[in-house]
């Protein structure tokens, strides 16, 4: 099964209001394994940056001058997601802005169904923070490289949360290299603590024991079937 965590940045938290997005990634998984293919790209959003959304992100106008718009990467972006589901950490936030962003360009809506990892987090969790730092910290996932929200960093980081959300990776499993040494994808490895040999053969006391039990016998069945 193949689905797409996907994140964005934004100029604020309405598109309604005239803003726009501003930087998109996405990270394909398959069976909720990370393949390594990635889409990530930073947008011209052709407007200022208010302080608010700055102060998250940490993208400039003048940086993000720099980059293409959002019409410009919608066939790429279209093409790496597919039909296939996305997963996405308040999803009708990130899907209001890039449904915005399809229609200002005259595009269909996307039509993926999706996993909204923040439903997910409430309803095992009630009542506790459900923030993707919540969930990282939760979870003993690392933070230390996210200094400011970023697309491609929350990408992974949601990944990992992802698999957390659904159970966590078994114990016993070890998928590390596996991948890079096979063509079929990662192998199953179970480490079991080694067991002591189990003796087969009877002791000189045990076959004593047993001679001497038979000895005790009145009429055993086998001298009477002979």
């Amino acid at each position: 099964m193949r689905e797409i965590v996907v994140d964005t940045e934004t100029t604020g938290l309405d598109p309604r209001e005239g803003h726009r997005i501003c930087e998109v990634a996405c990270i394909e998984l398959l069976h909720h394994v990370p393949t390594g293919r990635k889409f990530h790209r930073y947008i011209n959003p052709d407007r200022d940056m208010p302080a608010e959304a700055l102060a998250v992100h940490g993208l400039t106008e003048e940086f993000l001058a720099k980059h293409p718009p959002f019409d410009t990467i919608i066939d790429e972006l279209a093409e790496f997601i597919g039909d296939d589901r996305l997963v996405i950490h308040n999803a009708d936030f990130d899907l209001a802005f890039l449904n915005a962003e399809l229609a200002r360009f005259g595009r269909a809506p996307l039509a993926s169904s999706f996993v909204d990892t923040l439903t997910m987090a409430r309803r095992r969790f009630p009542g506790a923070p459900a923030s993707l730092d919540a969930l990282c910290r939760r979870f003993a996932i690392d933070l230390s490289s996210r200094e400011l929200h970023g697309a491609a960093i929350d990408c992974a980081l949601l990944a990992a949360v992802y698999v957390e959300l659904l159970g966590g990776r078994q114990p016993g499993l070890n998928f590390a290299g596996a991948a890079a040494d096979t063509a079929d994808g990662p192998q199953i490895v179970i480490h079991r603590e080694p067991r002591p040999a189990r003796p087969h053969a009877a002791t000189i006391e045990e076959l004593a024991a047993h001679q001497a039990m038979l000895a005790s016998l009145k009429a055993p069945l086998w001298l009477a079937a002979g």
